[in-house]
This record gives structure tokens, C-alpha cells and sequence, in this order.
């Protein structure tokens, strides 16, 4: 009995590890993306991409021909969309300190939607679906996340300190 089990473990772990090494990269990506952080130093992005392929390992015995990276990405979108929920007060909330880049100046909602329409190539309905909004709110939060990229605000000037000539 021990023995099937042992190699039952054995054959789920060298699954497990195929999948990730064909997934983690695309995965990490698309979680860097959502966190709109630089790809070389990404501790959140890496976060949400371990806990998401922990969640994904938990499961593995039990997805029964789901696609194991839908199962990760759909983890990986949710958990960034919780921890966005409780960290600015609502995935519509203020966001306190603006990551750096073109994604950055969006809300975590619409780096949400945007990277799932536009990255993954996922239909607006299984946003929706996926997100619990209703489909013409994800449209409508993907027509703004674009025009604000497409037409980003003007940075505001900075002040430069006058020095007296001596």
C-alpha cells in the first residue's frame, strides 16, 4: 500500500513540476503586470505567484482535467484582487502610493481586467464572471483603463528650489 502511494506522490510531483516549468514564467508576468511592479525586483508579483502554484499543488489530484494554468491564473487574479480589496479599501478605492510605470497609474480593478483582456486573452464575460461584476461594468472599466493609458494625465510639475545668488 505504501508503495502505490509513494509512487502515486512521485508521478503528481513530476507532473506538477512539468507544469511549472512551462507556466511560472507566463504566471510570473502576468502577476508582475497586476502588481505593476519593474520585472527585475517584483516581491509581490512573486508573492502572489507562489501562493498561487501553492493553491494549484493543493488541488492538483482534484482537478480532473481543468486546465492547471486557468486554475493558477484564476487564483493568482482573485488573490490579487482580495489583497487589493483590504489593502485600499475597496478594488475601487484610492490607491495610497502609485507604482512606477505605464500600468501604474491605474486602479488594481483595471490593471485587473486589462491584463486578463488584453495579456491573457480572456472574454469580458469570464472577467465578469470570474471578478463577480456584472459584463458591462468590466467593459466599462476596460474602456477607462485604455483612454488612460492611451491619454495619460500630465505629470504635475515639480517645484524647484531657488538658491539666492550670492
Amino acid at each position: 500500500m505504501r508503495g502505490r502511494h509513494a509512487v502515486r506522490d512521485a508521478r503528481r510531483a513530476r507532473e506538477f513540476e512539468a507544469f511549472v516549468g512551462g507556466a511560472a514564467g507566463r504566471l510570473l508576468h502576468v502577476a508582475t503586470l497586476l502588481t505593476a511592479e519593474p520585472p527585475d525586483g517584483s516581491p509581490r508579483a512573486r508573492r502572489l505567484l507562489t501562493l498561487s502554484l501553492a493553491h494549484t499543488y493543493a488541488c492538483w489530484d482534484g482537478l480532473r482535467g481543468e486546465d492547471p494554468y486557468d486554475h493558477a491564473r484564476r487564483h493568482l487574479a482573485t488573490r490579487f484582487a482580495r489583497e487589493a480589496w483590504h489593502r485600499h479599501g475597496g478594488v475601487l478605492g484610492p490607491v495610497r502610493r502609485r507604482p512606477a510605470g505605464a500600468l501604474g497609474g491605474l486602479t488594481p480593478q483595471e490593471r485587473l481586467v486589462l491584463v486578463l483582456g488584453l495579456s491573457e486573452g480572456i472574454a469580458a464575460e469570464q472577467v465578469a464572471a470570474l471578478l463577480a461584476l456584472p459584463v458591462e461594468r468590466v467593459r466599462t472599466v476596460h474602456d477607462r483603463a485604455m483612454a488612460a493609458l492611451l491619454h495619460p494625465r500630465p505629470e504635475p510639475a515639480r517645484r524647484v528650489a531657488r538658491t539666492a545668488a550670492p
